[in-house]
């Protein structure tokens, strides 16, 4: 079992940040207060195979991250996102598709 508030608080640490830093909690439909956030994710859950316990559209925001919700069968977990640096390269690609798991920069020509 895992305590969701432990989970956030350590992912939070992991990148650098605090509970200060967060911005606002919520989902794309609206936002909740961050003292409601504490209490209610006290809780413990299984994050291990199954079903998904944690609100799949649960965001933690902060001034350029965020935190999102990740599941793969019913696995879940936070993933820690911070906004892409514009890289000092221009690609000139020949197209952005036929491949199975290829990256842009393979289909520079």
């Amino acid at each position: 079992m895992t305590n969701l508030l432990e989970e956030t608080l350590e992912i939070l640490r992991d990148n650098g940040k605090s509970f200060d830093d967060v911005v606002w909690i919520g989902s794309p439909d609206g936002y909740i207060a961050k003292e409601l956030f504490l209490k209610l994710a006290d809780v413990c859950y299984n994050n291990s195979f199954g079903g998904q316990e944690i609100a799949e559209d649960l965001l933690i925001v902060g001034e350029d991250w965020w935190m999102e919700r990740c599941e793969y069968d019913g696995s879940e977990w936070w993933e820690f996102k911070t906004m892409p640096v514009k890289p000092k390269d221009e690609l000139h690609p020949t197209r952005l598709n036929n491949g199975l798991w290829d990256k842009l920069v393979a289909f520079v020509g």
